[in-house]
């Protein structure tokens, strides 16, 4: 294994994940997209570490950031945040050289019962794939724990848009879908691998489509949406999720 590229991106992962929340605590009814993205580059510059998605061409922004049926790739506007919203906040850095991502979804003011419900099995969802992580497991392994936790929930795993290597680049294989392709049992995790897993589902159908804006994945019956991500390290045994923050303050 790379261990100057595992360290640097256990350090990157613990100041990304950190960063994440400090962004999911300031939001509040009456923000605009644009004023969350811009404590993003606030707190990425702060840290001494750089925006990994404005890496990507004719991408300018920290950060992705949607709501209620926008999936993802939301291009952080000048739109409103109000009370019960659903949010979703995408963000990626760069740590000495190397790239980390990670999202998650999370309601504004008073949600009901239902999103908490639809929420909290997005969070399940991604655990449970993460804990097929291990040498020797299959991309398929984690694809199947993800689906078969949002289906059976009476949710629908999203198959147009998948998770991914990360680490030398933003986007790297393996490709790892939310929905199992039998394809990917050949597809090995080795030890030393980082992958961004996340799960992206919805309420109702599963099917997409683009906003003019070209970037943006809303549902195409315009039920909510809810996205959840995590970098984690393949180890010799097992896994290390890298954007589990400490309780020390780094950024």
């Amino acid at each position: 294994m790379n261990e100057q590229k595992i360290q640097a991106m256990r350090e990157g992962g613990q100041i990304l994940g950190q960063l994440r929340e400090e962004l999911v605590k300031l939001v509040i009814p009456g923000m605009t997209f644009i004023e969350i993205e811009n404590e993003a580059q606030r707190l990425i510059k702060k840290a001494g570490t750089k925006p990994s998605f404005s890496t990507v061409p004719n991408y300018d922004w920290a950060t992705c950031i949607m709501k209620n049926d926008a999936l993802c790739h939301g291009i952080p506007n000048d739109q409103v945040v109000n009370d019960g919203d659903l949010m979703t906040i995408d963000i990626g850095l760069i740590h000495r050289g190397y790239h980390l991502d990670t999202t998650t979804s999370f309601g504004v003011g008073e949600i009901s019962v239902q999103v908490k419900d639809f929420l909290a099995v997005g969070k399940k969802a991604l655990a449970k794939a993460i804990l097929q992580i291990k040498p020797g497991a299959s991309v398929y392994q984690l694809s199947r724990a993800m689906q078969r936790q949002v289906e059976k929930s009476g949710y629908q795993a999203v198959t147009a848009l998948t998770g991914h290597g990360v680490g030398e680049e933003l986007h790297m294989e393996p490709a790892i879908p939310c929905v199992a392709q039998r394809r990917d049992k050949r597809v090995i995790l080795q030890a030393g691998q980082t992958l961004a897993v996340e799960i992206m589902y919805t309420f109702g159908s599963a099917s997409l489509t683009l906003a003019d804006d070209g970037w943006t994945y809303r549902t195409a019956d315009g039920s909510l949406s809810g996205m959840f991500e995590d970098t984690v390290l393949v180890t010799t045994y097992g896994y290390e999720v890298l954007t589990n923050p400490s309780t020390s303050g780094i950024i």
